[in-house]
């Protein structure tokens, strides 16, 4: 049975760290991505990462505070943002595509998904 597991905790001075546990597939063969729905928006990208972690992208927004990070012995992924701005509130969910030659960056090119976090960014 296929699970991804989020978690996650905001710390004091505007950072999160979401971690995403994984089981249920062969994790290390698997591209990473996490993506957030705020409310009444779309769920949108935020960054990816290969199978192997030499690669890794990020949307605009992401770019500079962000960091996606994985550890194949522990079949979890990361998900480090810094400098966090009430926009930033969403549900941050992560997701899991069978290796690929291009990262993903589209919801519904990923074959598996979490449930999700709640992550509240105060002003």
């Amino acid at each position: 049975q296929v699970q991804l597991v989020e978690s996650g905790l905001v710390q004091a001075g505007g950072s999160l760290r979401l971690s995403c546990k994984a089981s249920g597939f062969r994790f290390m063969s698997y591209d990473m991505g996490w993506f957030r729905q705020a409310p009444g928006k779309e769920r949108e990208f935020v960054a990816a990462i290969s199978w192997s972690g030499a690669t890794t992208y990020y949307v605009d927004f992401a770019k500079g505070r962000s960091t996606i990070s994985r550890d194949n012995a522990k079949n979890t992924v990361y998900l480090q943002m810094d400098n966090l701005k009430p926009e930033d509130t969403a549900v941050y969910t992560c997701a899991a595509v069978p290796e690929r030659s291009e990262l993903a960056t589209i919801g519904r090119q990923y074959d598996y998904w979490g449930r999700g976090t709640q992550v509240t960014v105060s002003s």
